[in-house]
Order: C-alpha cells, then sequence, then structure tokens
C-alpha cells in the first residue's frame, strides 16, 4: 500500500512539473508575440517632421518636395477636343434662309452667340456665331449642307486639347495641397515673420488656383459646345429699272463728285493769296533794280 501511494505521487510531481514548463512555454511564446507586435513596422514609422515655417513650398519643377508632399492622384481624364467649323453659303432669300436655320439650330439644341447682317449694292450677308453640343455638332453640319443652300465654302477643325488639360488639372490638385499645408502652418506660427511670409505664399497660391480653375472652365467650355461661323451669302441681280436707277444714282453722284473736285481746286488757289502778292512786288523790285543798273552803264 505504502508503495502504491509513492507511484502516485511520484507520477502527480512529474506532471506538474511537465505542465509548468509548458506554461513557462507558452508564456515565452506570448511574450515574443507582444514584444513583435508592440515594435514598430517600416510601414507604420511616424512620418517625417514637417519643413521650417520660413522654407517655401516649390513647385514640382525643382523637384524638392515630391517626397513631402506628394501628388494628389488625379482620376482619368477623357478625351478633350474642341471643334469649330466655318461655313458659306450661297442661298436664293436671306429672311427665308434665315427662319430655316432658326428651325435646325433649335433641333440641335444650339444657340446663337452673335449675329451681324450686312447689305451693299453688291451682295446681302448674314454672319451668324453658333455654339451647339459637341454631341451635335456632325448633325448641324449636315443640315446645313443639305437643303439650306449652295455650299461654297467648309472648313471643320479638330483641337486635341486633353494633355493641356491634363497638365493644368494635375498642377491645380498640388496647389491645393499646398494651399492646406500652408493653412495648417499658419495655425502654429510662432512668429509675425512666419505669418506674412505664410500668408504671402497663401495668397500667391490663391491666384494661382483660380487661374488654373479659369482655364479648366474654358477649356470645358470650348469642349462641351463646339463653335460653327455660318455666313449666309445672297448675290443681287439687277433687273433694267434697277439699272437704270443704279446708273442715275451713280451719274449723279459723279456729278457731285466732280463738283467737290472742282470747288477743292478754287479753294486751294484762293489759298495761295499771298504768293499771289508777293511775286508783283518781287517783279517789281527785280525791274527797278534792272534799270538803275542800266542808267549807271
Amino acid at each position: 500500500m505504502k508503495k502504491i501511494i509513492f507511484l502516485l505521487s511520484g507520477l502527480i510531481l512529474i506532471n506538474c512539473s511537465k505542465s509548468g514548463g509548458e506554461k513557462q512555454e507558452v508564456k515565452a511564446d506570448l511574450t515574443e508575440v507582444l514584444t513583435e507586435d508592440r515594435a514598430p513596422s517600416p510601414a507604420a514609422a511616424p512620418p517625417p517632421p514637417p519643413l521650417s515655417i520660413s522654407e517655401k513650398v516649390v513647385s514640382d519643377e525643382n523637384g524638392t518636395n515630391k517626397d513631402v508632399y506628394p501628388s494628389k492622384k488625379t482620376d482619368t481624364i477623357s478625351k478633350k477636343i474642341i471643334k469649330n467649323g466655318e461655313m458659306k453659303i450661297q442661298v436664293g432669300d436671306i429672311k427665308k434662309t434665315q427662319n430655316q436655320v432658326d428651325e435646325i439650330i433649335k433641333k440641335n439644341n444650339a444657340y446663337i452667340q452673335k449675329e451681324e447682317f450686312q447689305n451693299t449694292d453688291m451682295d446681302d450677308n448674314l454672319t451668324l456665331i453658333i455654339r451647339v453640343p459637341h454631341k451635335n455638332f456632325d448633325a448641324l453640319i449636315n443640315s446645313f449642307s443639305e437643303g439650306v443652300g449652295t455650299v461654297l465654302s467648309k472648313n471643320i477643325s479638330s483641337n486635341d486639347v486633353t494633355e493641356e488639360y491634363t497638365d493644368v488639372a494635375i498642377k491645380l490638385a498640388n496647389k491645393k495641397i499646398y494651399l492646406e499645408k500652408y493653412r495648417d502652418m499658419l495655425k502654429s506660427a510662432a512668429t509675425t515673420k512666419d505669418m506674412l511670409e505664410i500668408q504671402e505664399n497663401i495668397r500667391e497660391l490663391e491666384d494661382e488656383i483660380d487661374v488654373a480653375e479659369g482655364r479648366l472652365r474654358f477649356i470645358d467650355d470650348r469642349v462641351n459646345y463646339s463653335t460653327l461661323n455660318l455666313n449666309l451669302y445672297k448675290e443681287k441681280v439687277r433687273s433694267s429699272a434697277t439699272s437704270k436707277i443704279g446708273f442715275g444714282s451713280r451719274f449723279a453722284d459723279s456729278v457731285t463728285e466732280g463738283w467737290n473736285s472742282f470747288i477743292s481746286f478754287l479753294l486751294g488757289i484762293i489759298s495761295l493769296w499771298p504768293f499771289f502778292l508777293i511775286i508783283p512786288v518781287i517783279v517789281f523790285i527785280w525791274r527797278k533794280w534792272k534799270s538803275k543798273n542800266k542808267n549807271k552803264n
């Protein structure tokens, strides 16, 4: 009986020692895991300290602050195509054709930006500057080419401004990032000199941002709405009665012009009156001098 109790006690002590070792191993493993978790990873390293307040943020061209202020990722910009056109159409009746043109413009959701009419002895000219959505530009051109009149000339051009638009958009995004950085720096400015310098940089950036945004709006307007310069031309055909009236009018103009020329000539002669007074005096003095020389001889 004593031997059995002694064996059981030994087995219990051995199991306790093993469990203690396992617990120590588990604790060691947990300690290592916690240590690894507390150790800062390279990806989670704190950001570099900001630039001093007196340093200016320069543009990407200099390549000095690209790592400090990374460029903002911009979305992919679709193609930016500006379409312009010029057309000259000979018509039989300007007023009738203008009504037809108005219907075509309305159908294509376009509008007239400028209208100019000239009436001369030889012809009538109606010039329209039309702005039309880019998707309706080709349909508008085709409508004017068919059924309006005889197309005397047509010039269509396309200008790809995608590269310019992308460049301006990227620079604008970067300038906005710089602007926010300066505003944050202004909050923590310690001296008046630093505040004035930062405010000046903010003002310059705001001006540059306004210019860039205006350029983008201009390009968007030219891309979204194409421009067509349309000229309606009507040559005047003179009848016999009109020709007679035209000849009589021109004859009267010629007589009037001849009379005006005669008056101008007469007034020109009158304007020379000082010379008419001086010439007789010169002749009188010359003759008197000549007579004195004869008497001496």
